[in-house]
């Protein structure tokens, strides 16, 4: 039985990123900071207050394995934060984009991150040991249009991208030096850094929240055409199928196992994705499940019924004159759900997942 927690910290949460041992979250409030949270006693207490960038910050990521954060912002800017006995300190790492700083996520081996961007531009940031100090390789004239998210592969060198272009691609991020040989083992024996591995032009409108399966061997992502893309082989004959859904577009995706894909998205409420015995994947059902609310045409006045009219509108893309009975919503979330992140994977909880809503 799923075991279910809410919390508002803000108004408004732009991105949030776990702790490695769950213990801790940290959040930007719609603006320039990182606020770092932990539970006691059931009260999440306020612990830290990052502050140094100049506009909002748009993606965070939390390092498992080495406990550093990575932040990225709309200032063209990325940090990577070291947590030095009670401090956090601050790492500048240099960009070099013209435009905002949208997604940043770590590698499996957390030697590198990918950072998305508005300049049509993917950054690969690594770990100088000879200058002390981040550097970062761009990956150039690929995409169309602003990147609004990434997704690593497995194997630490594949990387997937989505953007407003309507595509999805892959690259490989092979970085001599950091890189060690056998584990390109995944890809093409002379693929180089910034080579485009495939072009997926599957969708006609914009994409977001590609994520891998576990293994590596199948990658989702969603379009804003209210369709969810699953590709299998991903290399240069790729087999690939959607599912198309009547409800309001997805956001973002996540493999909780391999054979199951949560979704969240515009409708405010996870929808669950599975694939059977033959890998067919399908919409089984919504994570929560809806409330009925009831239309305007009985509250006693017109106003109440103009309002319930134009409440059915806004929130569901209602287009005719006509009010429907009841019209479902969501349990929890009253608004999109932007992004969704393991929160806590092993042999007892192997799908327990936390997400946050974005206003």
């Amino acid at each position: 039985m799923a075991v279910m927690a809410v919390h508002q910290f803000a108004q408004c949460i732009t991105c949030h990123a776990w702790s490695p041992d769950q213990s801790m979250v940290a959040l930007c409030p719609n603006n320039n900071e990182v606020h770092i949270y932990r539970l006691v006693e059931d009260k999440w207490e306020k612990l830290y207050v990052l502050q140094k960038h100049d506009q909002v910050i748009s993606g965070i990521d939390w390092s498992a394995r080495s406990n550093r954060i990575v932040t990225a912002s709309h200032d063209r800017n990325s940090y990577v934060w070291n947590l030095e006995g009670s401090e956090w300190v601050p790492t500048l790492v240099i960009l070099r984009l013209n435009r905002a700083a949208l997604c940043v996520q770590w590698s499996p081996k957390e030697n590198k991150f990918a950072v998305g961007s508005g300049a049509k531009t993917v950054c690969i940031c690594y770990y100088e040991q000879e200058n002390n100090w981040w550097v970062s390789k761009l990956i150039r004239k690929r995409h169309d249009s602003s990147v609004t998210s990434v997704s690593w592969h497995p194997d630490n060198i594949l990387l997937a991208t989505t953007s407003t272009d309507g595509k999805c691609r892959v690259f490989s991020t092979f970085i001599k030096g950091v890189d060690a040989r056998d584990s390109k083992k995944g890809t093409s024996p002379d693929s180089k850094f910034g080579e485009q591995i495939v072009q997926l032009d599957l969708s006609s409108s914009w994409t977001f929240g590609v994520k891998w399966s576990p293994s590596g061997n199948t990658l989702a992502y969603v379009g804003h055409n209210s369709m969810i893309y699953f590709v299998d082989d991903v290399g240069p004959s790729p087999l690939a199928q959607n599912v198309v859904f009547r409800d309001l577009p997805l956001r973002d995706v996540l493999f909780v196992s391999e054979r199951k894909v949560i979704g969240v998205g515009f409708d405010c409420n996870p929808m669950v994705f599975a694939a059977d015995e033959r890998g067919i994947w399908s919409f089984v059902r919504y994570l929560a499940e809806r409330k009925a609310v009831s239309s305007g045409s009985r509250y006693g006045s017109q106003f109440s019924e103009a309002f319930g009219k134009f409440y059915g509108q806004s929130k569901h893309g209602v287009s005719n004159d006509t009010v429907e009975t009841s019209r479902t919503r969501g349990t929890v979330h009253e608004n999109c759900i932007k992004y969704i992140s393991p929160f806590m994977t092993s042999v007892l909880f192997p799908n327990v997942i936390g997400y946050v809503t974005y206003f």
